[in-house]
This record gives C-alpha cells, structure tokens and sequence, in this order.
C-alpha cells in the first residue's frame, strides 16, 4: 500500500471536524479508555518495536489481536507512578460521567510527562466523547507525531473523517492502518467498502 504522512494531510483537520458528527464512535472503540494497567506482563526483552513486527507479520486476527493487546499494555504505562493514577483517576471519573474532572486529570498527566502519547490518546479521546471533535484531532496528531505507529489513535482520525464525509482521507487512514496491523479486521472491511464506494463515483 502506498506510504503517506499524516502530519502532511491533516493541517486541514481543523475544518473538517467543523462538520463532523457522532456516528464515527464505534471506529474509536479502540481508543476509548480503559482502566488502567500499570504492570505489563511482556517480558523486558521483548521491545515495542519486536511486538510491531509481530504484529505485522500476523495475519490471524485472534493472533494479532493477542500481540495489540500486548501494544496497548506497553502504552498504558507511562513509567511514572504519579502519571498512571492520574489516568487511573481520569478512567474512573470517566466512568462516573464527571468528564470535566476527567479532562483536568488528563490535563494534568500530559503536563506532567509531554511525551507520553497515551495521555494525549486518552484526551483525544474524551475530547471526542465530549463533541470536541477539533481538539480531539489535535491530540491526536500530537499521538501520531511521538508514535506514528499507534492504531488506536489512526482509528479515532478515520472516525472523525467518516464523520466529516471525506472518505478519501478516510481510506488512507485505515489503509495506514492496515500497513501496521494487517489484520484488524474493522480496517479491512472499511478499506472494501470504501475503496467500492469511491470506484463506483468515479464511474
């Protein structure tokens, strides 16, 4: 699939989610925050980057889908005691329906450690939840630029541009997506479907 860079196609995202809807929630399913797991049962040897490999080699979703829960339990924890229980907070506060106290949790773990991308994916993604759809695409272009790699967040950006009608932008973020994990299989039908839809407009 052809290679393209999120940080060159997205300045315009601004504009887009101007018309964005809600029907995009089910695509940031894998975005959505969870509780927290602070221990991370991989073993040490294994890297980020040896896990992305294997997930790219996988083409068995129940396989891949072991390996990207295996991903997600590297990019939960922070490092920092302190940032993972203001998650942990913000997660609860979540599920309470205080996103207010939630927003200001997760404000307060992405000052504490910038380069955390979770943090920023967790805000992305209460932003979204919130109908904030122009930050929500702002954090997660600040996720993508410190892990291109995190599907999650490519999800939530194919959510908002489904949302936004562009499916041509869409398409490219799912087929990102697929360049990564190959065998998720919501990116895999979505890729049919729009490639067919935007082969028949053109006919």
């Amino acid at each position: 699939m052809r290679h393209f860079s999120f940080f060159r196609i997205i300045p315009l995202s601004l504009a887009v989610v101007l018309t964005a809807g809600t029907a995009g929630m089910q695509a940031f399913a894998q975005a959505k925050p969870e509780a927290l797991k602070s221990s991370v049962t991989a073993k040490p040897a294994v890297t980020l980057d040896s896990l992305f490999s294997e997930l790219k080699r996988t083409r068995d979703a129940k396989q891949a889908k072991q390996v990207s829960e295996r991903i997600w339990m590297r990019w939960r924890d922070s490092g920092s005691a302190t940032t993972n229980l203001l998650v942990q907070w913000a997660d609860k506060a979540i599920a309470d329906r205080k996103n207010g106290l939630a927003l200001d949790l997760l404000d307060q773990a992405i000052v504490l450690m910038p380069d955390f991308a979770e943090g920023w994916n967790r805000r992305a993604t209460l932003h979204y939840m919130m109908g904030n759809y122009g930050k929500s695409m702002a954090d997660i272009d600040r996720v993508l630029a410190l892990e291109p790699r995190h599907f999650g967040a490519i999800a939530g950006m194919a959510a908002i541009l489904s949302d936004s009608g562009n499916d041509e932008l869409e398409l490219r973020a799912w087929e990102q997506m697929l360049e990564i994990y190959p065998a998720n299989q919501q990116a895999q039908k979505r890729v049919g479907e729009l490639a067919e839809k935007l082969a028949g407009s053109k006919t």
